[in-house]
């Protein structure tokens, strides 16, 4: 016997064998439709009798097997159905031959049996055999259950004649001696007459009615027999045969304590009516094996009447006892090295009860000495069948590694190089059967989950193999998905020239098959998830950009507040999480992107490749409104470090925007990483309110850009510098750079903080006739004249200012040359105004800033109240014109009348002209002091010029 059953289990030794077989031309496909309803008659009740047979179908079966039927009598082929196509009369009778031809293969162990025969109609077809069942067709046949019913019940009767022959055989001294086939040669010359022979024959024919007394239903008395034979056998040490007893009765047993089989498979089978009638005399666990009789057994004949050993034994061995007594089985089976099979299948056998037992290491020995079992030269597909099922089996115990193992050796056997046709489609099937054992999954979100599970270098191997596989398929598909995938999972694990070789190898693959992110479905129905590189590059932090404040778009007060807009917004953040209220609340109101305006995601990234990396077409993956995404390229060094990359896009609808994440295209493979899946990022997803669209202004000056104010966040600056007294006009440029028209303009001004005592207006403009060239539309612009004063006091000079309390005269603050009313220091005789150190003391410089901001709006935003801030920066440095250094008084002719004696001073590096009403004019030179006399009766207006340009300043005096 050469070929094991590797689908064995204990309650196999119940049932009856049945080989199902086509005969000529059968389509595959009705052959095994036919086989099915066939198989479906597993067991059946036995009319008349509380017994049940259990019948096993095999549509192939080695006929070599078949001789072992006595040694076991579940391995005989009582019965055979035949199933054959037959069209015409004609081809009948040739049909009729091949029947008994392939009754002849079995002849000598069958039953009975029968042949279907489909397609033949007419008067052979109307012919009324009990062997034969004619139908129409393969699809009009609604009886073939009930034929089969039938046919099991005429075996079931040979079958009871055959138990009850055997069992009241009174044949003395003649009773045969049952052999196995390799044993027929080894028993030639032997004494018959000894008394060690006639047990020996005693003890095998006990085994062999035990084998009868089961499959005829009759457990108890099989139990009996068993017993009877094991202690035959053991006497005389036929250690084969005695093997088979006691595995014989191990199989009683476990049918006994498990009615619903130990195959592993639900509704297998149904608990018969024997067992359930059995089921309440299961003794204790440990009780005694047996007690027999001595008077129950002759010298020479099979005593007839088992009744009294029944009555008196504890028949069924315990959960524990059975394991032992399989031990034992094996153990004398390892003896002979023809029982090789016999061996093997006692192993499976004994592990399926184990797994049922949950006793994972003793079955694990068991399948050890499975392991190691020589059946001598196996074909390559027994060769895979037996890994097969090794893997199987430790997968019921629980030992998913080993499971993994042994598949996977029987993967690559199925591309043995012996194969002259590999099978690598097997192959690639039971690779990916492997990988739960090697806590390995195809679905990459697995791996994001904490720290790595399983052998990495066990999985990289197997990955390759995967990858190999697939290529030899024909998929190249396959082998950029599963490339991607041990890229993206095990780049940890990988050097630096694993690395190089693996993405050399994707490129090659993907230049005829690109990867993409598209579910890969399998013909067995596993589905590949999409592998997205979220690792090439590594994305570290993700962060949304706001709108510069010049295109910055802010709402309105009267709208924002408004009822419904209050009850809309605080609706949908009803439905976000407690403790993501405030965030949100803050991303919706006060961080805003514009219709169709570039918006910007900046993402932190790093190269971990030992050599640079390109990434193509990198943008973002939105959801909500509509947007255009602006894909970037960028080439990240060897091992970069953080480096920033900015990825922008226009949203093309008003409303809100998720950014779920990113997609790249790296070595060929296109990904969409969501941040959700990012270990470093937090956040599943950024949602920004996206307002409709506003015109956009750009701002230029007729003066050049200076650095911002470092108070202010603001558009450009300009800076200029002014004598104290003098005015420039400013003229800004604002042109429409926007897709909407420009509706509404307003300017307002705001001084900054200064210490400084400022005189009338700082900033001055009509904006009167920029109003009349609105609505301005895309690519116009208009200009706005605006006029800057600078008018300080630089009275603080007050060492060099007399004190007039001696005349009796009170000096009132000027706009620009006015002493403070204040006690002074005398006047320093010494000093001359003149001089070097009096000229630094005139040179302090003093400084203006103001912020001209635009508020614009138009378009759709205008409706819904939004509008844009433009922001000028102007500064301004004052430097002093001329101060009035000493002030004194003359009596006039008239009583309404005095001279005014000033002392007036040129702080400045030019000629200036100083001049007033009815009066000369006096011209001061650079860093020049002179008196100047006026009548004063009215309050005059008093200029300076200097001689290269139109500057004038205006001092006015009060009375």
């Amino acid at each position: 016997m050469s070929v094991p059953d590797y689908m064995q289990c204990a309650e196999d030794h119940q049932t009856v064998l049945v080989v199902v077989q086509p005969m000529g031309i059968v389509p595959e496909d009705q052959f095994f439709r036919i086989y099915k309803r066939i198989s479906s008659v597993s067991q059946v009740s036995i009319r008349d009798s509380q017994r049940v047979l259990f019948i096993r179908y095999r549509h192939h079966y080695p006929p070599e097997n078949n001789e072992w039927g006595d040694f076991q009598t579940h391995r005989k082929v009582v019965g055979l159905i035949s199933v054959t196509s037959c069209n015409t009369a004609k081809e009948w009778p040739q049909t009729s031959d091949r029947f008994h031809g392939q009754k002849e293969v079995f002849g000598s162990t069958l039953y009975d049996s029968r042949l279907l025969v489909f397609g033949l109609q007419g008067e052979v077809a109307e012919q009324q055999r009990t062997d034969v069942a004619f139908y129409p067709s393969y699809d009009d046949c609604p009886d073939v259950e009930k034929r089969v019913e039938d046919f099991v019940e005429s075996i079931f009767i040979v079958l009871e004649s055959k138990r009850l022959d055997r069992a009241t055989d009174k044949s003395g001294d003649k009773l045969q001696l049952l052999c196995v086939p390799f044993e027929k040669k080894d028993f030639v010359g032997l004494d018959t007459d000894s008394r060690h022979y006639k047990k020996r024959c005693q003890g095998r024919m006990r085994k062999h009615v035990g084998d009868l007394c089961l499959q005829a239903g009759m457990l108890q008395d099989a139990l009996v027999h068993y017993h009877m034979a094991v202690e035959l056998l053991r006497s005389v040490n036929d250690f084969l045969w005695l093997g088979a007893a006691l595995e014989g009765l191990c199989s009683a047993s476990v049918i006994f304590h498990y009615p619903g089989g130990t195959s592993g498979k639900s509704g297998a089978r149904k608990p018969g009516v024997s067992s359930a009638a059995d089921a309440g005399k299961r003794h204790r666990p440990g009780a005694q094996e047996v007690l027999i009789d001595p008077g129950a057994l002759t010298t020479n004949a099979i005593s007839a009447d088992t009744s009294t050993e029944i009555g008196r034994a504890k028949n069924c061995l315990s959960q524990e006892d059975i394991i032992e007594k399989y031990k034992e089985a094996i153990s004398n089976y390892g003896k002979y090295k023809s029982a090789g099979v016999i061996e093997l299948e006692a192993c499976i056998k004994a592990v399926r009860v184990l797994a049922i037992q949950k006793r994972a290491m003793e079955a694990s020995e068991f399948l050890q000495n499975a392991v190691y079992i020589n059946l001598g030269q196996l074909s390559e597909e027994e060769k895979i069948q037996r890994y097969s099922v090794l893997s199987e089996l430790y997968e019921l115990i629980g030992f998913h590694r080993k499971s993994a193992f042994f598949k996977r050796v029987a993967a690559m056997q199925c591309v043995a190089p012996t194969i002259p046709e590999p099978g690598w489609k097997a192959c690639y099937k039971l690779l990916l059967e492997t990988l739960p054992g090697y806590s390995l999954s195809l679905d990459p979100k697995d791996f994001s989950k904490g720290t790595h599970r399983g052998w990495a270098a066990v999985q990289l191997r197997l990955l390759h193999e995967l990858v190999y596989a697939s290529r030899r398929m024909g998929n190249p598909g396959l082998s950029v998905r599963h490339l991607s995938f041990l890229l993206q999972t095990m780049l940890d694990f990988l050097s630096d020239q694993e690395k190089k070789e693996v993405t050399q190898s994707l490129e090659n693959y993907t230049s005829k098959c690109p990867g993409g992110m598209e579910v890969i479905s399998l013909p067995d129905g596993l589905k590949l998830p999409p592998v997205p590189f979220t690792k090439l590059p590594i994305v570290s932090a993700a962060s949304l950009k706001c709108h510069l404040a010049s295109v910055k778009p802010v709402r309105s007060c009267f709208i924002l507040f408004k009822k419904k807009t209050i009850f809309l917004s605080f609706k949908w953040l009803l439905q976000v999480k407690r403790h993501c209220f405030f965030l949100l609340f803050m991303l919706i109101i006060n961080f805003q992107w514009v219709q169709g305006d570039v918006c910007e995601v900046q993402l932190m990234v790093y190269n971990p490749m030992p050599f640079e990396l390109r990434v193509e077409n990198m943008g973002l993956l939105t959801s909500g409104v509509d947007f255009e995404s602006l894909p970037a390229a960028l080439s990240l060094p060897a091992e970069s470090g953080l480096y920033p990359v900015t990825l922008v896009g226009v949203p093309r609808t008003a409303g809100n925007i998720t950014i779920n994440g990113y997609h790249t295209s790296v070595f060929g493979v296109s990904s969409d990483c969501l941040l959700e899946g990012l270990v470093g990022v937090k956040s599943s997803g950024c949602m920004v309110e996206v307002v409709p669209s506003l015109p956009r202004l750009q701002l230029c000056t007729s003066l050049p850009r200076s650095a911002h104010l470092s108070s202010e966040d603001l558009s450009t600056s300009v800076s200029l510098q002014l004598f104290n007294g003098e005015t420039q006009q400013l003229t800004i440029t604002l042109e429409n750079i926007g897709t909407e028209m420009l509706n509404t303009l307003e300017l307002t001004s705001k001084t900054l903080s200064t210490k400084e005592k400022l005189f009338g207006e700082f900033l001055t403009w009509d904006l009167q006739d920029a109003l009349s060239h609105l609505p301005l539309k895309s690519g116009q612009s208009v200009s706005i004249p605006v006029n800057i004063s600078a008018k300080l006091d630089f009275s603080g000079q007050e060492n060099l200012l007399h004190d007039l309390n001696d005349d009796g005269i009170s000096v009132t603050g000027l706009p620009v040359s006015s002493p403070l009313r204040q006690v002074l220091k005398p006047r320093a005789e010494n000093k001359p105004v003149g001089t070097d150190a009096s000229k630094n003391e005139f040179n302090h410089v003093k400084t203006l800033e103001a912020v001209l901001t635009f508020k614009y709006s138009g378009g759709a935003g205008e409706v819904e109240g939004y509008y844009r801030e433009l922001s000028l920066g102007v500064r301004v440095d004052v430097e002093p014109s001329v101060f009035f250094t000493r002030v004194s008084t003359l009596p006039a002719t008239s009583t309404r009348q005095c001279h005014l004696l000033l002392d007036v001073f040129n702080s400045t590096e030019h000629e200036l002209t100083l001049s007033a009403k009815n009066n000369q004019d006096l011209v001061l030179h650079a860093s020049e002091c002179q008196r100047y006399m006026h009548t004063h009766t009215h309050t005059h207006s008093l200029t300076q010029t200097p001689p290269s340009s139109v500057r004038c300043i205006a001092v006015c005096l009060a009375d």
